[in-house]
Formats: structure tokens, C-alpha cells, sequence
């Protein structure tokens, strides 16, 4: 005889023709709507994994993962900090630069930058700035030369292009025969890049050298980027060297500069996963109602097998069983149909703009102009078990008022 008892007449309820079709529908519905809470979840939540990765990418790539300053406006003898620095196990790249701030304008057009100086021959040939060159190459900025990088956005306001001649005015004043007059120098646009963020539009490069002149510099810089292996590591490394070097520099770290930013799109994340999670409650709860339902259905048949000697644990089991096995079926066709849309739904967006003739992520809002998703294991498998967890806990209250039934006032009218 097939074994257990409980687990045998469970799936037979499963399979039966039930004579009360709406119950049949309601189970339907229920397996539905758990399919389509884990779906929508595994979607939703691989597209919020992909828009914090690209953001990631794209400001982490532009901005040093810890930064280290110099006390005074100026560092000295950076030289020899790179070198203790590149020493470290957790470091891939420590390259120094001068920034300053000022004004570009070109006839009839002014808008503020922020400059970095820095020495291509430091900077790795497979930098995030060297891979999103759009013209020119970094490698252009040459000492003496006074060329300048700028983003794309903040060229299409100055109407400038490679070639072009831009004016950098510091906001410092020079003592001149005059008076006090603003310090400015004149750049040739020897290159333009794009990250798609804020940087296209306010930020530019110079060379190293010539923005030490310009700053009146020497030899000192204002600090130097450091990259990391593992840029989630920037919090510890940050300390460690800030505690290595006895506390002679400034260090700041990612998560200080820009943290705000990223907790914000990790509430919005537990947030949006909290709100979607409540999909999959309703169609839980749509089990115990289906349950409840079968339960005053089944009456008789639950009589009949106490009388035969089946104990009220074997009646609640029967109950728990029918719940999660359509908990079970309906969560694994909402993985299954949740994986196969966050694996294509940059496609899916695509086809849809195509069709509408409408661009529905725009980077002006947005950063980015597509829909970028990463599906992760760890998701998925928390998504599944607390479909899981609900559906198991839905049958909870149906089979023990099952197990609770009276022999004798359910056989009374059979």
C-alpha cells in the first residue's frame, strides 16, 4: 500500500474532478497568483540589481574608491605615499591628480566644471574614462600641451568639438598692474567622453602637469585615487591606510562621498521587495481559502476516515499537502517564468519601444537608456522560499480545523 496515508489522499484531492467547480477555480487562481508574485518579484528585483550595478559601474568608475588627501591644500612627496599604497594587498591602481573647479566659456556660452589633472602615463589603458572615450584619447593630454577632456554633454552646451578652442577661468584672483583680475587659460579640445551620468555635463580632464601650473602647484598634487580589488573592501581599507599612515592625510572612502546615493537605491530596493512580496501573500491567502472551503466540502470523507482509524494528525497532513503542492507548482512556474523574463527583458523593452515608436527609459531621468537586469541565485532562492513559507503556513489553520471535525455531526445527514 502506497505510504504515507496522508500524503497519498493529499495528492489525490489534487488530481480529482471536483464536484464544486468554484473551489477548483479558486485553487487555479491561487496557483496563478503565486506564479505571477515570484514572476513579477524575480523580475522587478533583477532589474533594481541591474540599475545599482550600472550605477555602480558607471559613478565608481569615474571616482575614486578611497581617496587620499593631503592635510594642506597641497600633498608632498606623493610619490612615496603611491608606493606604500601599491604595496597594499587590496590595491590595483593608485594614480594622483590636482582638481580644481572654474568655468569653461566659449563666445556667448559659460558653464561651470569641475577640473582633474591627471598623468596619462598613470592612468590604466583600460580605465573607465579610457574605455568611454568617445573621440580623441587620453593619451592626448600631454604635459604642455593644454589639452582638455570634456564630457559629451558639457561639450554639446559649449558647441565645441575636437579641435575647438575652450577658456578656463579659476576663480582666483592674479595682482596685476590693473588690479585683481580672474586667472584663466586657454584649452584645446583634444577629446570627449561618456559615462551617461552627471559627469558628462560638469566634469573635465587635463593634464597633470598643467594643471599644476595653472594652481601654481610645484610639484605637490591634491591627492592621490585609489582603486581596489574589491571596491565593496573601500570602508576597511579606508581605515587601515588612514591608520597606516598615523593619520598624516585625509581618507575617505566610496561610501562617504557618494553613500546616500546608493543607501537611498537599497531602500527603494527593500521597499519595492516588501511591496511585491504582498502578491504572493494574497494568493497565499487565497490557499486557505481554498482550503477552508474543501475542508467543509470534505466533511464526510473525513469522518469516514477517523471512524476507520486515521488520527486527527493524518487529517491534517492530507489538508497540508493539497496547499503545498499547489504552493509548490505555482512557485516553481513563477521561477521558471521569473528567470526566463529578467534574462531577456532588456530585449522585451527594446521590442516594445521599437513598437510604440517611443523611448521609454530615457537617460536624461533614468542615467542609462536601456533596461539592465542581473539575476542573482540569492534572490531567487529567497524569493521561492518565502513563496514557499507562505504557502506552508496558509494550510496551517485549514487542516487543523479539519483535524477538529465531529464524527458524528458531519455523518448526521449522510
Amino acid at each position: 500500500m502506497f505510504k504515507p496515508l496522508s500524503l497519498f489522499i493529499g495528492l489525490r484531492y489534487v488530481r480529482a474532478k471536483r464536484r464544486n467547480h468554484f473551489i477548483s477555480f479558486i485553487s487555479l487562481i491561487s496557483m496563478l497568483g503565486i506564479a505571477l508574485g515570484v514572476a513579477v518579484l524575480i523580475t522587478v528585483i533583477s532589474v533594481m540589481n541591474g540599475f545599482d550595478k550600472e550605477l555602480k559601474d558607471r559613478i565608481l568608475g569615474m571616482m575614486p574608491h578611497v581617496l587620499v588627501l593631503g592635510i594642506e591644500d597641497q600633498m608632498q612627496d606623493w610619490d612615496l605615499t603611491q608606493e606604500v599604497l601599491l604595496e597594499q594587498a587590496e590595491v590595483s591602481q593608485v594614480t594622483p591628480f590636482v582638481e580644481t573647479q572654474g568655468l569653461l566659456s566659449t563666445p556667448g556660452v559659460t558653464r561651470f566644471v569641475a577640473i582633474t589633472g591627471i598623468d596619462p602615463a598613470y592612468e590604466n589603458p583600460q580605465s573607465f574614462l579610457a574605455q568611454n572615450m568617445l573621440m580623441g584619447s587620453i593619451d592626448e593630454l600631454e604635459s604642455g600641451s593644454f589639452n582638455i577632456v570634456l564630457g559629451d554633454q558639457l561639450a554639446s552646451n559649449l558647441h565645441v568639438s575636437i579641435g575647438d578652442k575652450v577658456t578656463l577661468v579659476i576663480p582666483e584672483a592674479a595682482l596685476t598692474p590693473a588690479g585683481l583680475i580672474p586667472r584663466f587659460k586657454r584649452f584645446t579640445v583634444s577629446g570627449i567622453f561618456s559615462v551617461d551620468y552627471d559627469y558628462d555635463a560638469a566634469f573635465a580632464y587635463i593634464n597633470m602637469q598643467d594643471a599644476q601650473k595653472i594652481m601654481r602647484f610645484s610639484d605637490g598634487v591634491t591627492g592621490l585615487n585609489v582603486k581596489l580589488n574589491d571596491f565593496y573592501q573601500a570602508p576597511s581599507a579606508g581605515k587601515a591606510f588612514f591608520n597606516l599612515f598615523q593619520g598624516q592625510y585625509r581618507v575617505y572612502d566610496w561610501t562617504f562621498l557618494n553613500g546616500t546615493f546608493f543607501e537611498a537605491v537599497k531602500l527603494e530596493k527593500t521597499m519595492m521587495f516588501i511591496i511585491l512580496t504582498l502578491i504572493i501573500a494574497v494568493a497565499a491567502f487565497n490557499i486557505l481559502s481554498m482550503l477552508v472551503m474543501v475542508v467543509t466540502d470534505k466533511q464526510a470523507d473525513i469522518a469516514i476516515l477517523r471512524t476507520m482509524g486515521a488520527q486527527p494528525i493524518t487529517i491534517t497532513r492530507i489538508f497540508m499537502v493539497q496547499g503545498c503542492v499547489i504552493g509548490i507548482v505555482g512557485t516553481l512556474l513563477g521561477v521558471v517564468l521569473g528567470i526566463t523574463l529578467a534574462l531577456n527583458v532588456t530585449q522585451l523593452v527594446s521590442y516594445l519601444e521599437l513598437a510604440l515608436g517611443s523611448q521609454l527609459i530615457s537617460s536624461d531621468v533614468y542615467y542609462i537608456s536601456y533596461l539592465p537586469a542581473e539575476l542573482k541565485l540569492k534572490d531567487i532562492l529567497t524569493i521561492a522560499g518565502i513563496s514557499l513559507g507562505l504557502s506552508f503556513f496558509a494550510t496551517l489553520y485549514p487542516a487543523w480545523r479539519a483535524s477538529k471535525t465531529q464524527i458524528a455531526d458531519a455523518l448526521r445527514y449522510e
